[in-house]
């Protein structure tokens, strides 16, 4: 028996092959199923099975595609009441594959149709449990993502009691040297205080994780309820793209318009998307671009800034990045809203950013209207500019008109990454009226 995890560092996910004796089941795989059909073709192992823990709001599974392409049963809770072909698999459920077993456990709590799975060896002895969103590493799964998605809505309280049941009567009762496996590491906003480390015995979890320690249920709730991070605009969109089953990823990718080099006129009001460095986008870009760079973060930050269906174009500066960005976007089940993938090399029409005076402003910050575009969270553990006004930046473009345009504008974030973003935003939306500057790493001397 081999288990073999495989982590997509972008949204901190990871997805789970078994092996036992030429046969695999996968466990919440990603959008592509490339990785998963290499592993069992370098093995030498027949796909029979996908089990999905739940139907995840941060990233689009395959689970469709695998079981159209391999003939592979899609195990799932019947509380999912999913729309694709599926085998339920609920308490007391079995799977037998050549010697193990995998037991489902319902552990309703980051969503009212959570299933782990227990893995057992052929002498009955647990090994291993796949926990999904249930049970992190050092945290547990947010209960706040189910009350306004899919057609088994809960409140964010009811389901917090549902974990505080779940971890102490089902998870926190197995074998202390089972291994723990989640669908999520650090950095994932399935969750508020993941570790590091991507698997962790029971009993260590049982000493360290602060959500497993002793405390009565309306102290947990209140726990778990307090301080949890944004909600990107694209997670409840995914919820019911996993309940349908998305579509192949090689014909949806196939299907975006691919226009080329500067292409000269595009739809009025369709948003463009420019993923090129910030330096190269401050050189030039098309009018009211919105500059999300390419980089760990850019599928997170895609989602969060952009409604699901809303139209854009996706620009990049090369072949190589523009395939990066499309697969990525993809990955959140945005390929279908994409106009069409533009290579930026310096269009006629491009307009160039402003350029910013950083002595000027470090001699007199007051002379202009500072934007915090972090999270409420973090602007709470102290501000860098006391005169600055927080939207964080998965607000920004509905919250523009809030911002003073008597003064230039500065505009940071906490390293850089995100400023890029929200100065763009700013711009596209009040730029004609004041200069609009964007603060970029240069915050870190202020820090």
């Amino acid at each position: 028996m081999e288990v073999k995890r495989i982590y997509d560092e972008g949204l901190a996910h990871a997805s789970y092959v078994v092996l036992s004796d030429g046969k695999a089941i996968l466990i919440d795989p990603g959008r592509d199923p490339e990785p998963y059909y290499e592993y069992a073709k370098e093995k030498g192992a027949e796909i029979v099975g996908v089990i999905e823990t739940h139907p995840h709001a941060d990233f689009v599974s395959s689970h469709l595609e695998i079981a159209e392409d391999t003939g592979a049963s899609i195990y799932v809770s019947r509380k999912v009441g999913a729309d694709y072909p599926h085998v339920g698999f609920d308490e007391g459920q079995e799977i037998q594959l050549n010697g193990i077993t995998l037991k489902a456990l319902n552990t309703p709590g980051h969503s009212p149709d959570s299933i782990s799975i227990l893995l057992e060896d052929e002498a009955g002895k647990q090994q291993a449990v796949f926990t999904g969103d249930t049970l992190f590493i050092g945290d547990v799964g947010r209960p706040d993502l189910r009350e306004n998605t899919g057609r088994m809505q809960a409140k964010r309280e009811s389901l917090a009691r549902q974990m505080y049941h779940s971890t102490r009567e089902k998870l926190m009762t197995l074998n202390e040297n089972v291994m723990v496996y989640p669908a999520h590491g650090a950095g994932s906003l399935c969750g508020k205080g993941m570790s590091d480390e991507l698997t962790s015995t029971l009993g260590k979890q049982l000493r360290e994780n602060p959500a497993l320690q002793s405390m009565g249920e309306d102290e947990f709730v209140d726990w778990l309820l307090e301080g949890q991070p944004f909600i990107p605009k694209y997670f409840g969109y995914n919820v019911d793209l996993n309940k349908q089953g998305a579509p192949d990823l090689d014909e949806s990718i196939q299907a975006v318009s691919r226009m080329g080099k500067d292409v000269p006129k595009l739809e009025a009001g369709v948003l463009i998307v420019d993923t090129r460095p910030q330096t190269e986008f401050q050189r030039g870009h098309y009018p009211g671009a919105i500059n999300i760079m390419e980089g760990n973060k850019f599928e997170t930050w895609l989602g969060s800034i952009i409604e699901p269906g809303e139209k854009f174009y996706l620009v990049a500066g090369d072949e190589t990045t523009l395939d990066s960005v499309l697969n990525k976007a993809a990955k959140i089940g945005y390929e279908p809203f994409i106009k069409g993938t533009i290579i930026y090399t310096g269009a006629l029409d491009g307009t160039e950013s402003d350029e910013f005076d950083l002595e000027a402003f470090k001699t007199d910050p007051e002379k202009y209207t500072v934007v915090d575009i972090r999270n409420e969270s973090e602007v709470e553990d102290g501000k860098f500019f006391e005169h600055a006004i927080n939207i964080p930046l998965h607000e920004l473009r509905e919250r523009t008109a809030e911002i003073p345009t008597e003064k230039p504008i500065v505009v940071h974030c906490a390293g850089g990454y995100r400023s890029a973003a929200g100065t763009s935003i700013v711009d596209r939306a009040i730029g004609d009226e004041v200069s609009v500057f964007d603060l970029s790493e240069d915050v870190k001397e202020f820090t």
